[in-house]
């Protein structure tokens, strides 16, 4: 289980520096582009890492589709002796984050090329990647949207090709860029209401996001209810937490979802959208995004895991040698523990937190079967007793 289901989304809604003054390069697809896949982890935070290459310097880079304009971290090497045009302010979740303008000579990714063009410039902090280790950039839309992805996850690669093409069957739902705010967009029915535009986010951890208004005109109110923590660029945003038994999205009715909740005025109701489907939902299946054909495709993944419910109530964040509570979800055995956001964890069942942890089985334990007792170890005291159990 991964430590962290987060989002870390950024739409810049403004754009950087006035259109006119906006090289957007030229981009080229490779002939045999359907065969350079590239290879990715999924960090922490649930999202999908790798590496290209920006003026001819490698580069770690997230695939983000709810990023209008791809964004460079300020601290990336590739930034040292460049100018940057100031360029005003994006939205983001948690609020606002000013950004600038950088001209770029080349970019390549997989069978992708970019001659000319810029990249949007802001501080790009670790925690909003979910992980521990910074990145350098978020591709997003401009790089993206002229072509087909094909994200493999059950292979960890994904590679971009020809629109148009269909590499493999499954379930088809619409697909499209809005031209309001320059991202991918779908829609999702609950119940029978239909939800839309809903922004279609790799760079987002989670599965699926809706406002607190729409969650309440779904008449989904009944559903058991906790909370969760999203950060982004901007900062942390506390959500609701539920299980929607069934959700539609085009042919494919998927069930037992995991949805979180927006608080009133947050950053979907702000910028004019229903929520938004993340990572978390997407990793589910083999994924198609192909906006210029108007289609996503789904295809089940054979080794679909059933749906991961926190028993813990903690969300934590891995610090080299230990875990810090990031969250406690409401009316979880950890807030009935008495834990509380800042505490450390060093050792679960007597085994020492590692720099491995996140990948190892012990990492599984704060989704395991109720009633199991697990023994938490603070960095400073003595162990606590926490019972698992399931509460939403």
């Amino acid at each position: 289980m991964r430590i962290l289901a987060l989002a870390a989304l950024l739409l810049l809604a403004d754009a950087p520096v006035p259109v006119a003054s906006r090289d957007p390069g030229v981009v080229r697809l490779a002939a045999d582009a359907q065969g350079r896949w590239v290879d990715f982890t999924l960090t922490p935070g649930n999202q999908i890492r790798f590496r290209m290459t920006v003026n001819g310097r490698p580069v770690t880079a997230i695939l983000d589709t709810g990023v209008s304009f791809s964004l460079l971290s300020r601290t990336s090497p590739v930034t040292r002796g460049a100018t940057i045009a100031p360029g005003g302010q994006a939205s983001a979740i948690g609020g606002a984050v000013p950004i600038g303008w950088m001209p770029t000579r080349s970019l390549t990714l997989g069978g992708l090329t970019r001659r000319g063009g810029g990249l949007a410039v802001a501080t790009l902090p670790a925690l909003a990647t979910g992980s521990a280790e910074s990145v350098d950039l978020l591709v997003g839309r401009d790089l993206l949207a002229g072509q087909a992805l094909d994200i493999d996850y059950a292979a960890n690669r994904f590679r971009l090709i020809r629109s148009g093409r269909m590499p493999f069957p499954g379930k088809i739902a619409p697909l499209s860029i809005s031209p309001a705010r320059n991202v991918y967009e779908s829609a999702i029915t609950l119940g029978t209401k239909r939800l839309s535009p809903m922004i279609v986010d790799t760079g987002d951890g989670s599965s699926m996001t809706i406002t607190e208004g729409e969650w309440r005109s779904g008449g989904l109110g009944k559903l058991p209810r906790t909370t969760a923590i999203a950060f982004g660029l901007a900062g942390p945003v506390v959500t609701g937490l539920a299980i929607v038994p069934s959700v539609r999205l085009g042919e494919l009715n998927a069930q037992d979802v995991e949805m979180r909740i927006e608080p009133v005025g947050g950053f979907s109701e702000a910028i004019g959208v229903a929520g938004r489907i993340g990572t978390g939902f997407l990793s589910r299946y083999r994924v198609l995004l192909d906006p210029r054909a108007g289609r996503m495709v789904l295809n089940p993944r054979p080794d679909m895991p059933p749906v991961l419910r926190s028993t813990s109530g903690l969300l934590l964040g891995l610090e080299r040698d230990r875990l810090k509570v990031l969250h406690v979800m409401r009316g979880g055995p950890a807030e009935t523990s008495g834990w509380a956001i800042g505490d450390t964890i060093c050792a679960v069942d007597g085994q020492p937190i590692g720099p491995d942890y996140t990948s190892s089985p012990l990492a599984r334990w704060s989704a395991g079967a109720p009633g199991t007792v697990v023994m938490l170890t603070p960095c400073s005291g003595r162990p606590r007793k926490l019972v698992l159990r399931r509460f939403y």
